[in-house]
């Protein structure tokens, strides 16, 4: 029997998690907010180095309102309403000054400081 090979999986400062599940958005929001975040962490860069941002696509977090919805590790903060302009602002307020976007946040979880 052969052994399973380690996943890798490089290093990261922040681990974004986007809701792409069905009910939070009605017309795809979530999958063009997904794909538009690749390039909005590029232009940031975020996507090398120290800093870098790792995102992943999810089904339902089962908040299904105000979406789209995502929420940002090791910090434990869920942002709603992340619209492209949003999404710019969690990106420099949040990830590059490391102030959440209180106005955003509707939820609060644990974080590595709690």
């Amino acid at each position: 029997m052969s052994e399973l090979e380690k996943p890798k999986i490089g290093t990261y400062k922040h681990h974004l998690l986007v809701c792409t599940g069905p009910r939070c958005t009605p017309n795809d929001e979530s999958d063009a907010l997904f794909d538009r975040l690749g390039d909005v962490l590029k232009a940031a860069g975020l996507t090398t180095g120290e800093a870098r941002v790792k995102r992943t696509r999810t089904g339902c977090f089962a908040a299904c309102q105000g979406g789209p919805v995502m929420c940002i590790q090791p910090d434990g903060v869920w942002y709603y309403n992340v619209t492209p302009a949003n999404l710019q602002r969690i990106v420099t307020e949040h990830l590059l000054g490391g102030a959440a976007v209180e106005e955003l946040v509707f939820h609060r979880g644990p974080s590595v400081a709690d």
